[in-house]
């Protein structure tokens, strides 16, 4: 990949971290994750942070090669990116500020639709753009997977 623009690029990535570092401030209660009961194969609380920056840095860089492209798609795309992080921004928030779990679980659910429709226009418009996107749609389905056990476990 060529960088075209490296503040776009910069700046890019730093919209998902900062929607992700808002989320978590505005969610308060993180603690809560040691607190609750959760199935067998849930990873300790702090694998959270790193998939996530790792994440959300994937997403940027995803993001730019859609907005550098010349295609007439793109806006439409990267207003579905948007509506998406709006859903990932609110999910944190849902579960552990609020601890409605089941809600947070069917939350979580509509931004997977969101997700992998997003991941389908960025295809349309550059392969490997929608290629970064698949290990947070993956992550974001063994996420629902924790959610729906946490919510069956407390």
């Amino acid at each position: 990949m060529k960088i075209k623009d490296k503040s776009a690029l910069i700046i890019a990535i730093l919209i998902p971290v900062t929607v992700g570092v808002l989320s978590a401030l505005f969610s308060r209660n993180m603690s809560l994750y040691s607190k609750i009961n959760k199935p067998p194969i849930s990873p300790p609380g702090f694998i959270f942070p790193i998939v996530w920056i790792i994440l959300y840095i994937l997403m940027g860089i995803s993001s730019y090669i859609i907005y550098i492209s010349d295609s007439p798609e793109k806006w439409k795309s990267l207003k579905t990116y948007a509506l998406q992080l709006f859903f990932n921004f609110w999910w944190s928030i849902i579960f552990f500020r609020f601890s409605l779990y089941l809600f947070a679980f069917l939350w979580l659910l509509a931004l997977i639709v969101l997700i992998s429709v997003m991941v389908y226009q960025f295809y349309q418009i550059n392969k490997i753009s929608a290629y970064l996107q698949i290990p947070y749609l993956l992550w974001c389905v063994f996420a629902a997977y924790l959610n729906f056990m946490i919510y069956r476990l407390n």
